[in-house]
């Protein structure tokens, strides 16, 4: 279920565009519009939830699909060699859109 004041689903739905790398019916990958990395990409579920904490059993399925789809999304936007996968929890961790979204890095070589 998507939430009517969510950034990310709006981008979702479509109302606000995006550089779209990946979409199925689970989730959806575009480009980060303030990127940290060569490479930065967001993995974005197409279920809104919060926090990994929020998570019922069906959503950590839905994380599970995602992690399995994110090596070969990685390596076919230019990070063959390694990436790096980021799930910002709370405002203390950074996180500044409450919808739960993996970050994809990579690109070069990434410092600690």
């Amino acid at each position: 279920m998507l939430s009517d004041d969510c950034l990310f689903c709006k981008i979702i739905e479509g109302k606000i565009p995006s550089t779209k790398v990946y979409e199925d019916d689970k989730m959806l990958v575009f480009k980060d519009i303030e990127p940290k990395a060569k490479v930065h990409l967001l993995a974005v579920a197409k279920d809104h939830f919060k926090l990994l904490a929020d998570m019922n059993d069906e959503q950590a399925e839905l994380v599970k699909y995602m992690l399995t789809k994110i090596p070969a999304i990685a390596a076919a936007n230019g990070c063959e060699k390694g990436f790096r996968l980021v799930i910002n929890q709370g405002e203390d961790a950074g996180q500044s859109v409450f919808h739960l979204h993996i970050h994809i890095l990579g690109g070069e070589t990434l410092g600690w």
